[in-house]
């Protein structure tokens, strides 16, 4: 296994996404002193045969905590920033200022996703104000804001199915679901009684949402029948669960990663649910991403403990016992973002830790600090 380094000294990585246009190249949201304070940085990377270039890096006055590639433009994306703002910045342009900037939300943005659906361009930003918002690529305004949640919002996530549809994932344990042109909450899954910090919608199936939380375990829900998971909850992680992500090439396969250091595969179906366990990293893992390109491929994402400093690692890992097209990962550590991939190699998935997360967990609950 050959192993890709780009190091990125004093940053940490808290999302990571590949381009739905461009195979090699990936983006990732940083920030300064583990996001509690200093700026952020988004970078623009590509995969080399020799290693990880660093095509673009935008500087941003605070942490940035989630990135989105345009699903209609190969150059644009956009990020969430702590101080309320999202931003939309040109891969491709020579200027160091974002197009656009919009400052609507009133405390951090967590997360930030494009539509996925034919006809549709929109954006859905989440909060620690509690709110979702609806945006166009103008970024003038917002279209309409979500309100529902009575904990910070963690994730929100389009349907690629449904058109004007989100899910959401929330502090308060609870996954919703939203209809924009009514602007009303359709659904409200109370699925964790701890914190939900991430949640993903099945790429074959638009019933299935799965949801990741502080109490360790991964749940699938059929939205169709909300009262139980459709399984027993798939456990193994011994921290909170940061991210869960659905194959682009399975059905039913998933991965999630955790402040545990690990990253974990599951078929939901199986009767022995866990495929494969990578513990590459050394740290908390918080990002993660399939490739949309290359099946087989897992991307994996954490940094190393260094107490000041930290990086994106990207480790392409070949996993026996994935079904076949189920996904590569990457990986990002402290110091150093590396890619340790085989130069024979046939998956793609996108992975992100960082460290300062140690602070956040008391008792098995994560603290109300940026994680």
């Amino acid at each position: 296994m050959g192993v890709k380094v780009f190091r990125s000294p004093a940053r940490h990585g808290y999302a990571v996404e590949g381009s739905p246009f461009i195979p090699t190249r990936f983006a990732c949201a940083a920030s300064q002193y583990y996001g509690i304070a200093g700026s952020g940085t988004l970078l623009i990377l590509e995969e080399t045969e020799s290693g990880i270039a660093l095509v673009k890096s935008c500087e941003w006055s605070d942490g940035l905590f989630d990135v989105a590639w345009s699903e209609t433009n190969e150059n644009v994306l956009a990020a969430g920033g702590g101080d309320g703002s999202l931003q939309l910045w040109d891969s491709s342009s020579n200027h160091s200022a974002p197009l656009r900037v919009a400052r609507e939300h009133t405390q951090e943005v967590y997360s930030v996703h494009w539509s996925q659906t034919r006809g549709e361009n929109l954006l859905v930003s989440g909060s620690w104000d509690q709110t979702a918002k609806v945006w166009d690529p103008t970024l003038s305004k917002s279209l309409t804001t979500l309100k529902g949640h009575e904990g910070v919002i963690y994730s929100t996530v389009w349907s690629p199915h449904i058109p004007g549809c989100f899910a959401s994932a929330s502090g308060d344990g609870t996954l919703r679901v939203w209809d924009i042109k009514s602007a009303a909450c359709r659904l409200a899954i109370p699925a964790h009684k701890s914190e939900i910090l991430s949640c993903d919608w099945c790429k074959y199936d638009e019933h299935m949402v799965v949801t990741g939380a502080v109490d360790c375990s991964v749940c699938v829900w059929d939205l169709r029948n909300p009262r139980q998971p459709v399984c027993q909850p798939l456990v193994g992680h011994s921290y909170a669960i940061r991210r869960v992500k659905f194959s682009p090439f399975s059905r039913t396969v998933l991965a999630s990663c955790s402040y545990d250091f690990t990253v974990r595969f599951w078929d939901y179906s199986s009767s022995q649910p866990l495929l494969e366990t990578v513990e590459h990293h050394s740290e908390f893992v918080c990002g993660i991403d399939f490739s949309l390109h290359t099946p087989n491929q897992l991307l994996l994402d954490g940094p190393t403990p260094c107490q000041y400093t930290a990086s994106l690692a990207l480790l392409l890992c070949q996993l026996q016992r994935l079904p076949s097209g189920a996904g590569l990962l990457l990986g990002r550590d402290s110091e150093d973002l590396h890619t340790c991939l085989p130069y024979s190699w046939n998956t793609h998935c996108w992975t992100i830790e960082h460290t300062h997360t140690h602070t956040h967990l008391k008792n098995g609950q994560v603290l109300r600090v940026r994680h």
